[in-house]
């Protein structure tokens, strides 16, 4: 589980990098891009939110040591 969750915070944050790196290169263009990089980078951070709270939940995840 550990690792997935790094997996998945190393792919949001990738994801708000590549927003920003389409923000500067698309200035003016009326580009969708950054706004789909966004989108992208909630989802992914609404399900690694909804994963960690149904793996608590189930018993996956204690409080125990990291």
């Amino acid at each position: 589980m550990r690792y997935f969750v790094v997996a998945a915070l190393i792919l949001i944050i990738a994801s708000l990098f590549s927003a920003l790196y389409y923000v500067y290169k698309d200035r003016g263009t009326g580009s969708k891009r950054a706004v789909r990089a966004l989108t992208i980078r909630v989802a992914l951070s609404v399900s690694l939110f909804l994963m960690l709270v149904i793996s608590i939940q189930m018993g996956w995840i204690t409080g125990g040591r990291i």
